[in-house]
């Protein structure tokens, strides 16, 4: 079997910093041609996007695609709604999620999976301060652990 090439456009880094990661999601995006072309570019962020459920149907709010520098008179809205292609039975999970247990959708990063742009969402919590206090100094442990580690290695 042939491997499958995926290759990430942008990341959401404070996504694990701000939230406990319960579970993911792929979804399509459903996007116009000039969008396509600057994403391809590399010109997209998510950092202050989130998505919401509505009649059955998930929406990414506030994703920025840069306007596409030779787009003209074609051009998108940067920060318009835009639909995401989910499975009808994950959108209703979603949704249930969302309003009963007060989970929030993020999306974690956009990529090209087989010539297709793809978002990574997650179903997560927020952290409260002290969960972020907490999850750091983990983190400064761990690396003070693999720093003491390769030293002893040299």
């Amino acid at each position: 079997m042939g491997t499958i090439k995926t290759k990430t456009v942008a990341r959401n880094k404070k996504a694990t910093h701000l939230y406990f990661i319960e579970d993911t999601f792929e979804a399509g995006v459903v996007l116009r041609g000039t969008e396509i072309k600057s994403i391809r570019a590399g010109k997209v962020s998510i950092q202050d996007s989130y998505i919401r459920v509505k009649d059955q149907e998930a929406f990414i709010i506030n994703l920025h695609i840069a306007k596409f520098k030779q787009g003209a008179f074609f051009n998108h809205e940067e920060t318009r709604e835009r639909k995401l292609l989910l499975h009808k039975r994950e959108i209703i999970r979603l949704e249930t999620k969302t309003k009963k247990e007060g989970a929030t959708l993020i999306p974690l990063s956009i990529y090209f999976k087989e010539g297709l742009c793809k978002i990574e969402i997650a179903l997560a919590k927020g952290k409260k301060q002290y969960d972020k206090r907490q999850s750091l100094k983990e983190k400064d442990q761990k690396r003070r652990m693999e720093k003491t580690l390769a030293n002893r290695n040299r």
